[in-house]
């Protein structure tokens, strides 16, 4: 529930629409409402903007299923992150227009608008490129999420350093991004490139990508973290999620 359904609810109370115990039921969720198995904070939205974001990996879809068919009687937007296809088919059960995108493993249940339709307030957009074809499902991870909340997304994939002229293709989108995220694994070298050709935000995300000495990611996470280029900040290992929400905000 958000301000905007809680000051329409006051109103309706002033107006005598309806009864002062019709309002109550409906705000008997706030801030939270207990599943058993779950918390779910039905609140989140007023607080931050969007929704509490279910992450669905190490969950039952029996589980995923409630959760997400609780908070999509609160919220026109639902999301739910590293979800398998065995809970978006329980998911569907409860919340039939729930659509997967199945290479970011995100579960969307669609308000008004479905991804990739939502305008965005300006031509502002982040820009999400991968070094590798096998980083693709963090980085649509990253790419889905900004969508969802309301970004204009562009993509670059495959366009890591063993092949420079890869990147330097994308010269135009690399100046016109506002924000660019940059998904990269092996030894994390694409994060530094972009941040010493552009004076915008990179936010660089490491991938479990790569050969036994990348130790599932922290090799690229430790050269991300010494980057001399400005301007780079990282989140953690495979954290598309977090990269995707953080590039909205300053795109925003």
């Amino acid at each position: 529930m958000d301000s905007e359904r809680i000051q329409q609810l006051l109103e309706q109370v002033r107006s005598r629409e309806i009864g002062v115990e019709d309002a109550v039921r409906e705000l008997r969720g706030l801030p939270f409402e207990d599943l058993g198995f779950a918390k779910v904070d039905t609140h989140r939205l007023m607080r931050t903007g969007f929704p509490e974001v279910v992450f669905c990996q190490s969950k039952t879809p029996e589980q995923v299923r409630d959760i997400l068919a609780r908070l999509a009687t609160k919220s026109h937007r639902v999301m739910g992150t590293r979800a398998g296809r065995e809970h978006f088919d329980k998911a569907l059960e409860a919340v039939p227009n729930a659509i997967y995108h199945e290479v970011a493993r995100i579960i969307e249940v669609p308000g008004d608008m479905p991804v990739g339709e939502r305008p965005a307030a300006d031509d502002r957009y982040i820009l999400v490129l991968s070094a590798g074809t096998a980083d693709i499902p963090v980085a649509e991870e990253a790419a889905v999420t900004a969508q969802l909340l309301g970004s204009r997304v562009e993509r670059g994939y495959d366009v890591g350093v063993a092949g420079i002229h890869r990147l330097l293709s994308l010269k135009e989108k690399l100046l016109d991004a506002n924000v660019i995220i940059v998904v990269a694994g092996m030894e994390g070298a694409l994060p530094s490139v972009v941040g010493g050709l552009v004076g915008k935000p990179v936010i660089a995300v490491p991938t479990s990508i790569g050969y036994g000495a990348c130790f599932d990611g922290l090799a690229a996470l430790l050269g991300m973290l010494n980057s001399c280029s400005t301007g780079v900040v990282v989140v953690n290992i495979d954290n598309g999620f977090g990269a995707g929400f953080f590039a909205h905000l300053v795109n925003r």
